[in-house]
């Protein structure tokens, strides 16, 4: 674009980032700390920089400028000039092109160079020193866009948390051994939404899909000298920007996000976003200046106590952005309503929760954040999901969350995975779970969704992985296989890894049934981490954040196999839990339930049995040696009372178990040890369960 004027108009102060008019182009950011901002624009290629102004206004800490004739398409970066100071947490060094905080398409990739530093890499000074080299050439861009999509008849599907099942994935890893896709649409929003894909989804019974960090991120330059790549996203570089690697067009088309949540909307799944506002890409104080560090380091970071050269590091990533301060709560607010009304998503899960509640103090449910989001008349409708926990003075408030928040709940993935091995003394904790984990969450009138019930997630070992690996087998990482988690509660059942012993292969077959039927059947919102419903393998390694590979791709051909095999069946049966979940409103109460309600003559809304159809006693509920457990559920809605009978075997051996309420016409659902039979009246009040299985039973009754 030719550039023919002198100076910026004055613009306005609002709103913050780049907006065309339909005359031209505002510009306005936010710096409590700068003497001067100056916007730099360069060619469409991103490398020719083509013209400087000032911004010529600053009003309440916002500057500003109005470039007339200016269109969508403009690429554009800042240099901001103050001091620097780092001993103060003053950072500021103008010969660092900067990425605009709300750049909403970026421009270009970063290629890792000293320059990129605000200090001089090697001085004996270290971030003291100040490096006067221009990392224009270094920078991604930002590109000014206009925001319009023909939504048509778009309408989000609202499934409400009681019949939410979630299913956890990336936008990458679906798609890139997809063979039969071009090349340039693997990996891809281009695909996200392929009819193939969808109907996966629905026929699994999904209703919401939970995707990775989409915003665009920085390849780390440790990752990159190693020839690895940061393939889970966790380490922002734009909080408005899709990633470009996951858009197909060479001009990286925005609408390629939109047209895929329009199609997922259309098959009545949710996109929930896992987003990151607890730290940036930038690292510790000795990170490079690419956006927030270089407008205003001290405002946008929390810094050490009297020591404000250095930053608080509760996320482990080197830094922490600093929510409590008015301006970077306003940016978090803008990205999360930006996502929520340009790309219509359902929902947010915040890594790192706890981070965004911190005060000096330390964690309140009633912060800034929270309140904020609370109140909104956009956010507030939308699915609110928290990872509890940070690494941080207090870090895991796990249930410590205000109502309207569902959280990430490690201990039902803990105690599943535990009871399910084998540990002793699991019964009572493993009931707690099974109900929605009242502990945690009955409280503040909140309801069992809160609870966000997962056998796995993407940080951890898969499904198939707990069956397989009694170890980590992290050593493509490069860390010595000395990274993740060092207690995974897994068992391998014989042998670590692949093998063809078939007795082994049939042990881990019926575990993982067992495991997925006690997660589809117990009160709270499940999450299946995506391809558990047919057996993905990471092979034994439990942190790949760094495997953009095969070890972390979907592979579909088991699946989409002529021949029946583990796959096809395990998917099968993953459909028919969810199938009875949804069937049945016993096994997803809206309510807490705590045996306290008759729903029928003895029957209460919720009990305990041993598997002589007794009730459990205090001592039964200690018995260390216990792997049986039986729980029945009843709930009624209307004259329509609907009881279920949940029986679990976590031994070595088939056991017999003796029902409870022998009068009833008890019908066996589901018997995890035959998992493809029909359902059948029981005939018998008793029934085999076989070893590491489980078996439901349920009747409807019109009272």
């Amino acid at each position: 674009m030719p550039v023919t004027i002198e100076k910026l108009h004055s613009g306005k102060p609002s709103p913050l980032g780049a907006t065309w008019d339909g005359l031209g182009v505002n510009f306005a950011v936010f710096s409590a700390n700068a003497e001067r901002v100056v916007l730099c624009l360069f060619d469409p290629s991103g490398r020719r920089e083509i013209a400087r102004f000032d911004l010529p206004e600053c009003t309440d800490e916002v500057f500003h400028g109005y470039l007339p004739d200016a269109q969508p398409g403009l690429v554009y970066g800042y240099r901001v000039y103050g001091p620097y100071q780092p001993d103060a947490g003053h950072r500021f060094n103008p010969s660092k092109l900067l990425l605009d905080p709300y750049a909403r398409k970026l421009a270009g990739n970063l290629l890792w160079s000293d320059s990129l530093f605000g200090y001089r890499v090697g001085s004996a000074r270290g971030d003291l020193s100040f490096d006067k080299r221009d990392s224009a050439s270094a920078m991604p861009k930002a590109v000014v866009v206009h925001d319009t999509y023909p939504w048509g008849d778009d309408a989000p599907p609202n499934h409400k948390w009681k019949d939410t099942v979630i299913y956890e994935a990336h936008v990458r890893g679906l798609t890139m051994r997809r063979d039969d896709l071009p090349l340039n649409e693997r990996g891809t929003f281009a695909r996200l939404a392929d009819p193939r894909f969808v109907e996966h989804l629905v026929k699994l019974g999904v209703t919401a899909i939970e995707l990775l960090p989409i915003h665009a991120i920085l390849q780390d330059r440790v990752l990159v000298t190693k020839k690895l790549r940061n393939y889970w996203g966790y380490s922002t570089l734009s909080f408005f920007a899709p990633e470009p690697d996951y858009l197909s067009a060479p001009d990286g088309g925005l609408n390629e996000v939109q047209i895929a949540i329009r199609q997922l909307h259309a098959a009545g799944i949710e996109v929930i976003l896992d987003v990151v506002y607890n730290h940036t890409c930038e690292g510790s104080e000795v990170g490079p200046t690419l956006s927030w560090r270089g407008f205003d380091n001290a405002s946008y970071y929390r810094s050490v106590q009297d020591q404000p050269r250095h930053l608080i590091n509760d996320t482990g990533t080197g830094n922490t952005i600093n929510i409590s301060h008015p301006r970077v709560l306003q940016m978090v607010m803008d990205s999360l309503r930006h996502w929520a009304k340009v790309y219509r998503v359902d929902g947010f899960r915040f890594d790192l929760g706890s981070i965004l509640g911190r005060k000096a103090e330390g964690f309140d449910p009633g912060s800034g954040f929270f309140c904020a989001i609370r109140q909104d008349p956009v956010l507030s409708k939308l699915k609110l999901i928290s990872e509890p926990w940070d690494i941080g003075p207090g870090g895991y408030q796990l249930g410590n969350h205000p109502p309207g928040f569902a959280e990430w709940n490690d201990k039902f993935r803990d105690g599943v995975r535990r009871f399910w091995r084998g540990d002793p003394s699991q019964r009572s904790e493993l009931s707690v779970r099974l109900m929605g984990s009242s502990d945690l969450f009955d409280r503040r009138r909140r309801k069992p969704w809160a609870s966000i019930n997962f056998l796995a997630a993407h940080d951890g070992f898969t499904l198939q992985d707990m069956v397989s690996y009694n170890e980590t087998h992290n050593e493509a990482n490069g860390e010595d296989n000395n990274d993740g988690h060092g207690e995974n509660l897994s068992n391998n059942w014989g042998a670590e890894g692949n093998t063809d012993d078939l007795d082994i292969l049939a042990t881990r077959e019926r575990v993982k049934r067992g495991l997925l039927a006690t997660l589809l059947f117990s009160h709270g919102t499940p999450m299946l981490l995506g391809g558990d419903e047919m057996g993905r393998t990471q092979s034994g390694n439990n942190n790949a954040y760094c495997q953009d590979n095969e070890i972390s791709w979907f592979d579909w051909s088991a699946i989409e196999a002529k021949d029946d095999n583990p796959a096809k069946s395990l998917f099968r049966f993953t459909k028919r839990l969810i199938e009875l979940r949804k069937a049945h409103p016993s096994l997803h109460s809206e309510q807490f339930l705590h045996g306290m309600i008759e729903v029928l003559p003895g029957i209460s809304d919720v009990g305990w049995f041993d598997e002589k159809g007794i009730g459990l006693t205090s001592e039964a509920w200690t018995d260390a040696s216990a792997q049986l457990m039986a729980l029945r559920r009843a709930t009624r809605h209307g004259n329509i009372v609907d009881i279920t009978l949940l029986l679990l075997n976590a031994g070595h051996e088939d056991r017999e178990f003796v029902f409870p309420n022998s009068d009833l016409a008890w019908e066996i659902k589901l018997d995890s040890a035959a998992p493809d039979a029909e359902p059948r009246l029981a005939g018998d009040p008793r029934a085999i369960v076989g070893a590491h299985c489980a078996m439901l039973l349920g009747v409807t009754i019109t009272a």
